[in-house]
């Protein structure tokens, strides 16, 4: 749409999306005197940040620091350009590795609500490629008490399950309870967690963890700063001048289509298309087209495709930020990241055999699965592997709900043979799998996809064995669980600078657009850093967009 006089209202810098990166984007606009405005396209705030781990990856931030784990710029970027290569502007992975220590240090100086801590050993993604660091740099936020919100708590996305009142669990913790019926730290976690869950009730506080803590904490600030967020309010389009400039948006708010004045801005956070169906079939991979997002229901590529409409070049859209997962019977899709490190279990194709590592990191292990055509896919273990692990949600000891079984969601049998007939696989071939595996695991070295050679794969993994992601199966009953290439989001969408300014096809700016998120193309490109390396460069390219259109400098920590 071309602007005209009339407008409704009238802002300097309008954010559209209330996640991690449109958040940290309209706090550092706030901050750098620009009247903003976040409008969100659902009735809750938070998006698929709220959803997610809230791990949070940019080396050197302050955190780091604190923790005597400083990084030189030359080392972080080696790193990158190792995963990252040559698929993503150099300027742009500058920006990030440049920007992100610097947004950290605002994040601290601004908001005494917004305080971090180390996941300490939560390795790096590709630990074992030049400068990857084994005991990681992926940060979380503390716990939260969402009672600080106050009735902005109401609205805040709700986690996709549901936790026991007063129990609350950090990704650094998470690690340690995975191994409850293992080690004497899993048990101590056990009871401290415990305990906190009975104060937090008797002090009557509403505590929360990862994400859930990460967009409360970000909630808070931008409150406290003054900028008001509008629930219930999509973008319809954005509006440019005769010149291509964008001036503003029109935004749908009770019932009625607002012309909303950006005088210096506008950023798209909206998140990536991953629940739209007919972008899905259009853009992504075969074998990646079906549905299995554990993202935002609402992220439907809006903000994707108005860029698109006023000339903004897309790139990257055949991409997801994959994981492998499952849809439980009573919908809610479930992703496997520390099963699938746990002993005694492996991941089989349609023909009963292995097809990569199955305690890679999930990206690249969706990647194997698509580009190898292996579907369908199953994950299989033994009885002990169910009675020392949590799977699924189920912890040890705890039977899989009924409804797993009734559906066909997961079998069960005494023996490998019986189960390969209860899921159609070759009987000859998945018993010469499992024993080719054992003797492997008896071993200690997985002689055909490197299992348990990188720190990443031993970190969800049983360090009371010698190999910690390597055990043999061998003991019934054995269960088969269907898998799919699932996702967190998609990785595509509007090419952007090292400013994030949305970009045209022939490397023209278009003025007045920034994009970050996963509404923008991928500053990871196809793979993945470590954990947060999602989230990090959202929340980097937020606060970066809105500097720039405050003025173009980027100011230095304080």
């Amino acid at each position: 749409m071309t602007a005209n006089e009339k407008w409704d209202h009238e802002v300097d810098f309008v954010v559209v999306g209330s996640g991690c990166g449109g958040l940290t984007g309209a706090l550092a606009a706030q901050d750098s005197g620009l009247d903003t405005l976040v409008v969100e396209k659902a009735s809750v705030y938070g998006g698929t940040t709220a959803l997610s781990g809230g791990n949070i990856w940019i080396p050197n931030n302050p955190t780091l620091r604190r923790e005597g784990l400083a990084d030189s710029r030359e080392d972080v970027r080696r790193y990158l350009d190792a995963v990252v290569g040559d698929r993503v502007p150099a300027a742009n992975l500058d920006a990030f590795v440049d920007q992100g220590p610097v947004m950290m240090d605002f994040l601290e100086a601004t908001s005494p609500h917004l305080r971090f801590q180390w996941c300490e050993g939560y390795s790096d993604y590709h630990p074992e490629k030049p400068a990857g660091r084994p005991r990681g740099r992926t940060i979380e936020p503390l716990p939260f008490d969402l009672k600080q919100l106050g009735e902005d708590e109401k609205q805040l996305r709700p986690g996709a399950l549901a936790t026991p009142a007063g129990l609350y669990i950090t990704s650094k913790e998470f690690v340690k309870l995975n191994m409850v019926m293992r080690t004497w730290a899993g048990r101590r976690a056990a009871l401290a967690t415990g305990w906190r869950a009975f104060t937090s009730i008797l002090l009557r506080r509403h505590m929360e963890t990862l994400g859930q803590a990460l967009i409360g904490r970000l909630r808070l600030a931008v409150k406290d700063a003054g900028v008001p967020l509008w629930l219930d309010s999509p973008m319809r389009e954005l509006v440019t001048d005769q010149s291509g400039l964008v001036t503003g948006l029109v935004v749908r708010r009770g019932g009625v289509d607002l012309r909303v004045r950006a005088r210096k801005g506008v950023l798209l956070a909206s998140g990536g298309f991953e629940q739209s169906d007919q972008l899905r079939k259009k853009y992504l991979r075969e074998g990646g087209k079906d549905n299995y997002s554990a993202g935002s229901v609402d992220n439907t590529g809006d903000g994707i495709v108005a860029g698109e409409k006023v000339g903004a070049a897309l790139d990257l859209m055949d991409d997801a930020w994959w994981m492998p997962s499952f849809r439980r019977p009573d919908g809610i899709m479930h992703v496997l990241v520390s099963e699938r490190s746990i002993p005694r279990s492996i991941i089989v194709d349609q023909s009963g055999r292995r097809f990569t590592n199955e305690a890679a990191p999930y990206v690249t292990f969706v990647h194997e699965q698509i580009a190898g055509r292996h579907d369908p896919i199953w994950f299989l273990f033994d009885g002990k592997a169910k009675n020392r692990y949590q799977f699924g949600g189920v912890m040890p000891g705890q039977k899989f709900p009924e409804s797993w079984y009734s559906t066909g969601l997961m079998h069960r049998a005494d023996s490998v043979e019986e189960l390969a007939a209860a899921i159609g696989l070759p009987a000859s071939q998945l018993s010469e799998t499992v024993a080719r595996f054992n003797g492997f695991a008896r071993a200690g070295r997985d002689e055909d996809f490197g299992r348990g050679e990188s720190a990443y794969d031993n970190y969800y993994g049983d360090p009371t064995l010698p190999a910690p992601a390597l055990d043999v199966l061998d003991t019934g009953p054995f269960y088969a669980v269907r898998m799919a290439a699932g996702d967190l989001g998609t990785k595509g969408g509007v090419v952007t600078d090292e400013h994030a300014r949305a970009l045209r096809a022939d490397g023209s700016v278009i003025e007045g657009l920034y994009a970050t998120g996963n509404a923008s193309s991928a500053v990871m490109g196809h793979d993945y850093a470590g954990a947060g390396a999602t989230i990090g460069p959202a929340m980097v390219f937020g606060y970066v967009g809105a500097r720039h259109a405050a003025g173009g400098g980027v100011p230095p920590a304080r």
